[in-house]
């Protein structure tokens, strides 16, 4: 079960470098997922992990905003949207750790 886990994993870090948060979060729902999928060849067939894995849908912007110099910058915005299987994406703002909030 490693095995399949440590292959699966590093196609998906292959397809995402530097990308160590969503490397964890598939990491674990691998883990759980893995021996199920194992034991139903018809969810492997199907390439069910592979379809979690990858956005269905990924949006990008751009974000202009002036700084505390009164120079305009431009920053690229994304909107990922991974599984409208159950329902309506899930919604929200994340902002990468190093984003400081000043009000």
């Amino acid at each position: 079960m490693e095995k399949i886990i440590n292959e699966f994993m590093e196609s998906v870090k292959k397809r995402n470098p530097g990308e160590v948060e969503f490397h964890q979060a598939v990491l674990e729902v691998a883990e759980s997922i893995i021996p199920f999928i194992e034991k139903n060849p018809k969810y492997k067939k199907a390439k069910i992990l592979d379809r979690l894995s990858e956005p269905e849908r990924v949006i990008m912007f751009r974000v202009p905003w002036m700084d505390d110099k009164g120079e305009i910058q431009i920053n690229r915005g994304f909107r990922i949207e991974m599984n409208s299987a159950i329902g309506p994406y899930k919604g929200g703002l994340r902002f990468h750790p190093t984003v400081i909030w000043v009000f």
